[in-house]
């Protein structure tokens, strides 16, 4: 006998990772989950109605229901039943012997090899009493045992065909056929020809065919159904776009990107069933579980058989409680506890943008107390804003911002950008520049309706020896506070400051309560000074700031938390985040993340909004919680049954017979299913509309 903690031979059979002895099929590895349910449904209904027959005409109808039917056709009735029972063993039975045949090839143990047992020992004996001339036989108990354990598999198999088609029907979102353009010339062809660089029509109220960049036109693109946003975005030119969302408003010119498999959707699609699919560290527990659970049964069988035989009971008797045992203490409410309850957990997830990559990685969110969140790009919107004007006295706020905005609108720097959106959304009016000239590293400068007009630092008003006067105070108040200051001058005086900082995420002072609300503490984690960081972590409620972080010593600023006994996850976008994700517990790479940041993490955000951390560690825990749940009903329930199935309670009257103890096997079961299914109710972080 191997050893059970060797997982080579743990795998090398067809248990599939993440996956119960049910599946251990050969079939299994072909078919899908739907196909295998329906497949294991037709060997229920078969061994049901067999098995009604077989028990029709056995003994226990007589003593239960008084029911003496006759026999067709004169024969015997063991001979009637041993006809009736081979549709259930040559049928309906055969997925337990080609799995339990599998797993001994494969030198290990199984719910397989238990139910193999207990329906073949009772059929053969029962063969046997039948052709050397007929006695007590166990038809009726071999064939309704096959029966309540195949409805086990069905049920679960449905379970999870179910919670997995939370995600795979997202694929059908995909609009059938697309609108390809042609020069003004349109053509309806089906999605799955639509190629690279395609340019395709989408009307309003018509899904997006494929991911892709709008070329022309805007609208409102309604991403609920992949990335979990509520709200409708915006799209103009420039923008991507994800198939199979829906442009509500406007009519959009889209340039393809990705098709096929490529997509973002069948992207989430993979992610999530690799992850159902994995195997979890609780898991791998529960198969080691199950591989003593299944050696003990066979051994207590043999003790049952054996001490039954000695006490002076016949062989019929002492092989009824054997198989009892055999039946009732099959692992597989254990196999189901994890694997039901990881299915459920990633599905969810998946439904509110939230992809888990693996079943650890959802184990691990369960087990996280230290967040440690990138600044630039993960809390913050990763581009600078106007967040102050001050203007000296007697000047007209919208006059400077027109005068300003008109000199950055000629200019490609971020803050000058940043000034050209402030101006217009505050309605300042549209000016022209004339002479317009970038200073490298201070500024720009132009003639704005005929005044002179100077954006930048104070060295490029130095060089023109410009005193700043009353707005020095102000300049040098935003530049302790972390801020970026911007000075203009008109003619030659000194105007306006303005005061320009990297806005954080409209949800990132909530993401943070809502971590501290679960117990967390939050650390900010950035290669900025200390002024700016300090400023951003007091405004969002932060724990920790670590400030002045290079890139390359990112992981081990995660390390020494773990030093300290932390379990860190951390949330970050950017290529230098990478070998942070790498290092901590849990990598969480926000939605518009680079590919290299996405790669190395183990949970992908698919929208930019660091809440969803708060979404995927309750996720974790809420799966976890499932997990030990089923796992103690399991362990529970053999504890229970198996001293009632060997017959320790007989002198009492409390016996079990091996269709009753199938049926108890069956129920614990379900009832494990569908506590993990109850998961899909759990009560998740809700972010405050903005």
């Amino acid at each position: 006998m191997p050893d059970p903690h060797d997982r080579s031979s743990a795998h090398s059979h067809l248990h599939h990772p993440g996956r119960t002895g049910h599946h251990q099929c050969e079939h299994a590895s072909s078919m899908s989950m739907d196909a295998m349910a329906r497949d294991m449904r037709n060997r229920f209904f078969v061994a049901l109605v067999f098995s009604t027959l077989v028990m029709l005409w056995s003994p226990m109808a007589t003593h239960l229901f008084g029911l003496h039917l006759p026999v067709p056709f004169g024969m015997r009735a063991d001979i009637w039943m041993l006809i009736l029972s081979l549709p259930v063993i040559f049928y309906s039975s055969t997925v337990f012997f080609t799995g339990a045949w599998k797993a001994l090839r494969a030198h290990t143990l199984d719910m397989m090899v238990l139910v193999s047992v207990g329906i073949g020992t009772g059929w053969l004996y029962s063969l046997y009493v039948t052709c050397t001339g007929g006695g007590e036989v166990f038809y009726e108990a071999s064939t309704m045992l096959a029966t309540f354990v195949l409805l086990g598999p069905w049920l679960e198999m449905r379970a999870r065909s179910g919670a997995g088609d939370a995600v795979t029907s997202l694929l059908d979102l995909s609009p059938p056929k697309a609108v390809v353009l042609h020069g003004d010339t349109e053509s309806e062809v089906p999605t799955s020809q639509v190629r690279v660089g395609d340019v395709l029509l989408v009307r309003p109220g018509a899904k997006i065919p494929v991911d892709g960049t709008v070329l022309d036109g805007s609208g409102d693109v309604d991403e609920s159904m992949v990335t979990g946003e509520s709200l409708p975005v915006h799209k103009k030119p420039g923008s991507s776009v994800i198939g199979a969302t829906i442009n509500s408003t406007g009519s959009l010119r889209v340039q393809a990107t990705k098709v096929g498999s490529d997509t973002a959707l069948a992207q989430i699609v993979a992610l999530v069933q690799q992850a159902q699919s994995s195997k979890a560290p609780g898991q791998r527990l529960a198969d080691r579980a199950a591989f003593w659970l299944t050696l003990v049964a066979l051994l207590g069988s043999l003790t049952t058989l054996v001490v039954w035989l000695l006490v002076g009971a016949s062989l019929s008797k002492a092989l009824l409680f054997a198989i009892t045992v055999v039946v009732v203490t099959c692992p597989d409410a254990l196999g189901l506890a994890t694997p039901t309850a990881i299915m459920v957990g990633t599905g969810l997830g998946a439904n509110r943008g939230v992809l888990f990559k693996n079943a650890t990685a959802l184990e691990d969110a369960a087990r996280i107390d230290v967040v440690v969140m990138d600044k630039t790009g993960t809390l913050t919107k990763g581009k600078p804003e106007v967040t102050d004007v001050v203007t000296a006295s007697g000047v007209d706020t919208d006059r400077v911002l027109a005068l300003a905005a008109a000199v950055e609108r000629d200019s490609e720097h971020p803050l000058a950008k940043a000034i050209v959106e402030y101006a217009k959304g505050h309605g300042a009016q549209q000016l022209s520049v004339e002479d317009f000239q970038n200073v490298a590293g201070r500024g720009a400068r132009g003639t704005v309706d005929g005044h002179h007009v100077l954006v930048g630092n104070h060295r490029l008003l130095d060089t023109e020896h410009i005193a700043l006067g009353e707005l020095d105070k102000h300049r040098t108040a935003f530049t302790d506070s972390g801020h970026t200051a911007v000075l203009v001058a008109v003619d030659g005086h000194a105007r306006a400051v303005l005061a320009l900082a990297d806005a954080p995420r409209p949800t990132s002072a909530d993401a943070v309560s809502a971590l501290h609300e679960l117990g967390v503490d939050v650390v900010m984690l950035t290669g900025d000074n200390k002024g700016t960081a300090d400023r951003i972590a007091a405004d969002l409620g932060i724990d920790t700031v670590i400030a002045d972080v290079l890139p390359e010593d990112k992981a081990d600023r995660i390390a020494e938390l773990q030093h300290s006994g932390k379990k860190v996850a951390m949330v970050g976008d950017g290529v230098n985040d990478a070998p942070a994700l790498a290092r901590a517990d849990l990598g969480v790479a926000i939605g518009a993340g680079t590919d290299v940041a996405i790669q190395t993490a183990d949970v992908v955000l698919m929208r930019s909004d660091p809440f969803a951390v708060s979404t995927a560690l309750r996720i974790g825990r809420g799966t976890v919680h499932k997990e030990h749940q089923n796992l103690g009903w399991a362990v529970g329930y053999n504890g229970i049954a198996l001293p009632i199935a060997a017959g320790v309670f007989a002198h009492w009257g409390l016996t079990m017979r091996p269709e009753v103890a199938a049926m108890a096997m069956s129920g614990s079961s379900l009832i494990v299913a569908l506590n993990a299914l109850h998961l899909k109710r759990l009560k998740l972080p809700r972010a405050p509309r903005h």
